[in-house]
């Protein structure tokens, strides 16, 4: 290989990015430990996003790292048709007990987007289990984000990601609760929009809820721009979907693993699905890795309820459980136990508040949203261009040595749960001087 073709960047074509603009003037990352990434040339960079929602122990922990070079060394690889490996049943078992009661079995995916998929195909494959062969409509929400799948773009309700692409029949959305004239600079679940989850009933009078097999949502919607759940709308649609005998599947694929407080957001928020879909934060990004938590009803139904012998549900993955996968994901949530990260965050979760709302008032800064630790700032569209200014604010920071993340006009925050006091300080103030000279 020549030394032309190692570095060439135009080879690679990037998920979510402007490929071109990005190659014209590339921002590369070497090297992560703890809070930080490092460029190339060896300049730190406080990672203000946890990589991508994801890093919620901090970087290139030994604990995790060490699990992952142990695992490689005595088994590299193992399917999970028809066969096994120790670690895969323990993972499961672990995240039975941390997840909320009744949510007790586990399905294993490669990501996030392969976990929602997974999810949409249990709650069809429950109904159908049921005898409930008309069950097979399914409701998602406008702004939601549920991964790239065709099932995930078909639920999700951010329209780029499904413009020019096929979706599945037979879905609807309800409407997203965020509104700045109602609830802009709410401090955690804002006060107003409970009443946007009877919309659901709405959609079962249109329908019928003989028709409909699940409803999927984000409890907090994190890549439309940090949509926090309004006070008792979650509790609203959990009540709605049991009366009506229709499955809850929450999304927790960002929200998971302490990044709202607790192992998730369902516990942290005081309500329980009867799905929930994990990954990033599940093996802290070290190695890809999904996985749907399933109440013991649904398995049983499904399985145990099979009417013939054989396979009960045709659906897997090459990389389902994969051992290095289950390796990093044990040895994460042994850090998460440990250091007591998601107490933690819980406990750090009102400094950063605070942090946060200090930004008001900056040049163009027309919102800030937080639940956890997560925020968002939503900056004021430049007419003729929406979307630049949180451009050069991101291209900005880091420039200044500050990873963000933007979503449209919102600047989107999740660092790693290990933050210190000093290092939010240091982010938002970073984040505030950049602000302040951003026209």
């Amino acid at each position: 290989m020549t030394a032309r073709a190692a570095n060439d960047l135009d080879p690679f074509w990037m998920p979510f990015t402007a490929n071109r603009s990005f190659k014209a003037q590339p921002r590369l990352l070497a090297s992560a430990r703890d809070m930080h990434y490092f460029t190339p040339d060896g300049r730190p960079i406080l990672d203000g996003t946890a990589g991508l929602w994801c890093v919620n122990a901090g970087h290139a922990r030994q604990p995790i790292v060490e699990a992952i070079q142990r695992q490689a060394e005595v088994l590299d690889y193992a399917p999970t048709f028809q066969l096994g490996h120790p670690l895969v049943f323990e993972l499961a078992a672990r995240l039975g007990m941390l997840f909320p009661a009744d949510i007790d079995h586990v399905f294993f995916a490669g990501s996030g987007s392969e976990g929602v998929d997974s999810a949409l195909k249990i709650a069809l494959a429950y109904q159908r289990a049921r005898g409930f062969e008309n069950r097979t409509r399914l409701i998602g929400r406008q702004k939601g984000y549920h991964g790239v799948g065709f099932g995930g773009i078909s639920v999700g309700g951010l329209e780029n990601n499904k413009r020019g692409f096929l979706t599945l029949p037979g879905v609807d959305h309800l409407s997203h609760t965020l509104n700045l004239e109602e609830a802009a600079f709410s401090r955690g679940q804002p006060a107003w929009g409970a009443h946007l989850a009877d919309e659901l009933e709405t959609l079962i009078v249109e329908h019928g809820a003989e028709t409909i097999a699940a409803v999927i949502v984000e409890p907090m919607s994190g890549s439309a721009g940090v949509i926090v759940p309004p006070v008792g709308y979650l509790e609203r649609l959990r009540e709605i979907t049991r009366r009506h005998d229709i499955l809850l599947i929450f999304d927790e694929v960002i929200t998971g693993f302490g990044r709202v407080g607790g192992a998730t957001a369902s516990e942290t928020l005081g309500v329980t699905p009867d799905l929930l879909v994990c990954a990033k934060g599940l093996t802290n990004g070290a190695v890809p890795m999904g996985a749907v938590g399933v109440r013991g009803e649904i398995y049983e139904a499904v399985v145990n309820g099979a009417s013939a012998p054989g396979i009960e549900f045709f659906h897997g993955y090459t990389y389902s459980g994969h051992p290095l996968a289950a390796a990093a994901g044990l040895a994460t949530l042994d850090v998460y136990e440990t250091e007591g990260l998601f107490q933690r965050a819980s406990d750090m979760a009102p400094y950063w508040q605070e942090a946060v709302h200090s930004l008001k008032g900056l040049p163009n800064v027309i919102d800030i949203r937080n639940l956890g630790m997560v925020a968002a700032v939503e900056l004021a569209s430049r007419p003729e261009a929406p979307g630049a200014r949180a451009t050069e604010v991101f291209h900005r920071a880091f420039d200044e040595g500050l990873l963000i993340r933007v979503t449209g006009d919102v600047i989107a925050l999740s660092p790693p749960l290990i933050i210190s006091r000093e290092q939010i300080d240091e982010l938002v103030g970073r984040l505030a001087d950049i602000l302040r000279n951003t026209p």
